[in-house]
């Protein structure tokens, strides 16, 4: 939660921030954390906000790559291209329902992986510059949707994730929407969460 509320540009509504870190620090969680640096688990944030869509997921490189370190061989940087690829293609991975309208307004994909790939639109500078061998690698993801018909859209469905990705596992998702804060743990077979 902490990169959506510092790292990123966008403005978030502030009952998002209240609300995420009063759910942070109100109970204690049975599920692990990338704080951890857990492989096969990442982390989901979404918040719908009148018309605006804001997703962000962070996950370990393994579970997107298959590989943590820098690329070592043209196969690496295909592993990396091609999962580039489909996180710029974020409507096949959330299941977005076609009746909301939601079409994408903006995309950041961050890692260290991503350094010396300059084809990607990059608007601010990684925070703390890594050295890749040996370093724990995470990508992150955030998307910002403009909604045409938000009350249409009552969920995300994560199975296009779950597929592109199978090193993917779990994912914990907290959501935030007309009905309030929602947790969930999302698997391949419980790719659903509700907001």
């Amino acid at each position: 939660m902490r990169s959506l509320l510092l790292a990123l540009p966008f403005a978030l509504l502030p009952g998002f921030v209240q609300a995420a870190e009063h759910h942070n620090h109100d109970h204690d969680h049975s599920h692990g954390s990338l704080d951890a640096h857990e492989h096969g688990a990442a982390e989901l944030d979404a918040a719908l906000d009148g018309a605006m869509l804001e997703v962000e997921l962070r996950s370990p490189a393994m579970n997107l790559v298959g590989f943590e370190h820098a690329p070592r061989s043209e196969a690496d940087k295909g592993k990396i291209a091609n999962a580039r690829k489909q996180l710029e293609q974020p409507d096949r991975l959330f299941g977005l329902t076609a009746a909301a309208g939601c079409t994408l307004a903006k995309t950041e994909l961050e890692s260290p992986l991503f350094e010396g790939d300059h084809q990607h639109e990059h608007e601010h500078e990684h925070e703390h510059e890594e050295d890749h061998d040996g370093q724990h690698s995470e990508i992150h993801a955030h998307y910002h949707f403009e909604c045409a018909t938000p009350q249409a859209l009552t969920g995300l469905d994560l199975q296009g994730l779950f597929k592109t990705f199978p090193g993917t596992e779990k994912i914990q998702a907290q959501l935030i929407g007309p009905n309030g804060q929602r947790g969930a743990q999302l698997s391949a077979k419980q790719p659903r969460a509700e907001f």
